[in-house]
C-alpha cells in the first residue's frame, strides 16, 4: 500500500540558501501547517518532479504541488503567500502582472542564485520544532 501525497507540497533546492530562506520565511508564517516541504534533492522530491513530468537534473525553479496540481516559478511565490499569516497575501494582487514578465524576473534571479546568495554543501537540517513538516 502506498502513501497518499500530502495536498500542499513545495519542493525547494535543498542547497540553495536563497531557497532555504524562503522555506525558512514561510515556516513561522503557516502556523497551520498548511505546507509541508522536500528538497529537489530527496527521495522523496524527486519522485514528485518525475510524477509531475518534469526534470529531475534540473533544479532551477522551486515546485508546488497543490491539490492534484503542479506549479513551478513565479506562480509558487504568489500562491504560498496566499496562505501565510498577517498581511502577506496582499501579495498575492501581484498575479495581475503578465506570467511571462513575472517568470522573466524568477529565472534571471534563478539562474544567478547561487552567485548571490552561495549554496550549501548539503541540504539543509530542519530545525526540531519543524522536522514534522519534511518529507524525505
Amino acid at each position: 500500500m502506498t502513501t497518499p501525497t500530502p495536498q500542499h507540497v513545495l519542493l525547494f533546492d535543498g542547497v540553495c540558501n536563497l531557497c532555504n530562506g524562503f522555506v525558512q520565511f514561510v515556516l513561522p508564517r503557516d502556523p497551520q501547517g498548511y505546507y509541508q516541504f522536500a528538497s529537489l534533492q530527496s527521495d522523496y522530491g524527486q519522485n514528485l518532479l518525475r510524477r509531475a513530468g518534469l526534470p529531475t537534473d534540473e533544479i532551477s525553479t522551486v515546485v508546488l504541488y497543490e491539490n492534484g496540481r503542479f506549479y513551478t516559478h513565479s506562480d509558487v511565490g504568489l500562491r504560498v503567500v496566499r496562505h501565510l499569516s498577517g498581511l502577506w497575501p496582499l501579495l498575492y494582487a501581484l498575479v495581475i502582472v503578465p506570467k511571462p514578465l513575472r517568470d522573466a524576473v524568477y529565472n534571471w534571479i534563478a539562474r544567478n542564485r547561487y552567485r548571490w546568495f552561495g549554496k550549501r554543501e548539503s541540504c539543509m537540517m530542519p530545525r526540531p520544532a519543524y522536522k514534522s513538516r519534511f518529507l524525505e
